[in-house]
């Protein structure tokens, strides 16, 4: 393989370029949270405004956010349409918080300061294998966000655009045929679930979370009182009895292999010999630069959790050792790598 240049050899012109992109990639990661905090795609969404307007609008000091729009434009969210006047382009249009799985949770959860912080920490991670979030901050996300009710409610609605935007393909490329009653296991507040039982109008769900987040679900959203049960608890104690089907989106990439070992554990105790489990994840593919969106989120799993995304044969490996087999794994074809891995306990055909 080319190893690159020849040493004393100058790097080519596109090279530099490029590497200063990356280099620079937090400022556009900025920008684009000012933007969204300042409610700037909701301001433009009826059509082009003056830098001069906006900046009342938001109690902005007019240069200065001149000098911000004409940053997002030059990376292509808003054009100028003529001399200080800016208008949405359709990849601006995105950050719009009233679009159906608005992505402004993900902006104001990822910029967040508590979530720069621990990206800060990343040679920490690298160099010992723990998660940064704990060097950084002095407890694990997930107890920081129970002490952090603006933080875990932006948590909370990303967690709900994820569901919404990977609803679609889930009933699109998986059949729920025969599923009766069907658990959804860390389903927050219950977006998936609704989803599925929404187009299965006979079957039964069991909303299962830790208690102060089904606190936050309603039952007449997800199904009604005859279709659905909500239950708070911890799936590294146990989980609800006797479905058809267990699902677990998103849950198994939040923990290393022996704490998912324990989560799959439980679940399997909990399984009738007919029972299937559906982990909901994304997977890595062989060629790297293919895979890079997962590796992105594989990052965000090494600094803030203890978890990681995995390859097919991570996932067939992890399911065995908790006492399941993989059945099949069916790609959902949703753009983001994501696909079902159904397995049944393996002391059942």
């Amino acid at each position: 393989m080319d190893a690159g240049i020849s040493p004393g050899q100058s790097p080519a012109p596109q090279d530099f370029a490029q590497i200063f992109r990356l280099i620079g990639g937090y400022r556009i990661s900025q920008a684009l949270r000012v933007a969204v905090e300042l409610g700037i795609p909701d301001h433009l969404a009826a059509g082009p405004r003056h830098c001069d307007d906006l900046a009342t609008t938001t109690g902005s000091h007019a240069p200065t956010l001149y000098r911000l729009l004409r940053f997002l434009a030059g990376a292509g969210l808003l054009d100028e349409t003529s001399p200080k006047q800016f208008a949405l382009t359709p990849l601006g249009s995105t950050l719009r918080a009233d679009i159906p799985a608005s992505i402004c949770p993900v902006v104001r959860l990822w910029l967040s300061q508590s979530h720069w912080q621990s990206w800060s920490h990343l040679l920490h991670s690298v160099q010992t294998g723990q998660h940064a979030f704990d060097h950084a901050h002095g407890t694990g996300v997930f107890d920081y966000l129970r002490e952090d009710a603006e933080l875990s409610a932006i948590f909370n609605a990303t967690m709900t655009t994820s569901s919404a935007r990977l609803a679609t393909a889930l009933l699109k490329h998986y059949d729920f045929h025969g599923i009766g009653r069907i658990v959804d296991i860390g389903g927050g507040h219950g977006f998936t679930l609704t989803t599925i039982l929404a187009n299965h109008p006979t079957m039964q769900g069991v909303l299962f979370d830790l208690p102060d987040v089904v606190a936050g679900a309603s039952l007449e959203a997800i199904g009604g009182t005859n279709r659905c049960e909500i239950i708070g608890g911890s799936f590294f104690e146990t989980v609800p009895a006797d479905a058809d089907a267990y699902i677990l989106k998103q849950i198994i990439h939040d923990w290393d292999d022996e704490q998912s070992l324990a989560i799959l554990r439980n679940v399997r105790a909990a399984m009738p010999g007919h029972a299937r489990v559906l982990l909901i994840e994304r997977r890595i593919e062989p060629d790297h630069r293919d895979a890079m969106r997962v590796l992105h989120i594989d990052m965000e799993m090494l600094v803030n959790v203890s978890g990681m995304e995995r390859t097919d044969a991570e996932y067939r490996s992890l399911l065995e050792q908790a006492g399941f087999r993989l059945a099949r794994v069916v790609p959902l074809l949703d753009g983001a790598g994501f696909a079902v891995f159904e397995a049944m306990r393996s002391d059942t055909n």
